[in-house]
């Protein structure tokens, strides 16, 4: 959610609070290359990581209007891009050199069916040969912005 449709959104909403401006940034990096159901599966896979170790990344429950109880979600927008496999590599490497959290999705995966497999494919190839597909940060904006340097907003 962009700035201008928080504001949006505090406005249809009928109260006066400011709109919300995050100092963070969760971006999703996919290979340029996938087809759309794996860039939905990697997207859904990565986040799933970050929501799971950095419990301050979600927000409050959800309810309707009816009082029926939905699970909580990030509190910020996911931003998601793309690029070419040298472009997922150099950010790989910048994440790691920032000790930024982060998840990854390896061209392997898309073979295993479970996470215990899933995780002895990742684990069976060293750091700088893995076939990414896929990465996840969260962190300071400029920090990841840097981490995503040469990359693009997803179409």
């Amino acid at each position: 959610m962009t700035t201008e449709n928080a504001g949006a959104a505090t406005a249809r909403s009928g109260n006066d609070l400011p709109p919300v401006r995050f100092d963070t940034k969760i971006a999703v990096l996919l290979r340029e290359d996938l087809e759309p159901w794996q860039r939905l599966n990697v997207t859904a896979f990565l986040v799933s990581g970050i929501g799971s170790e950095l419990p301050e990344v979600i927000g409050e429950p959800y309810a309707d209007a009816d009082g029926t109880p939905y699970l909580p979600m990030f509190r910020q927008p996911v931003l998601v891009f793309e690029g070419t496999k040298e472009t997922l590599k150099a950010a790989h490497t910048r994440a790691l050199s920032r000790a930024l959290p982060r998840s990854a999705f390896t061209s392997d995966l898309f073979s295993t069916g479970n996470d215990r497999d899933n995780r002895a494919a990742v684990r069976a190839v060293p750091t700088d040969q893995l076939d990414l597909v896929g990465l996840a940060v969260y962190g300071p904006r400029n920090a990841v912005d840097k981490v995503l340097k040469g990359s693009r907003m997803h179409p």
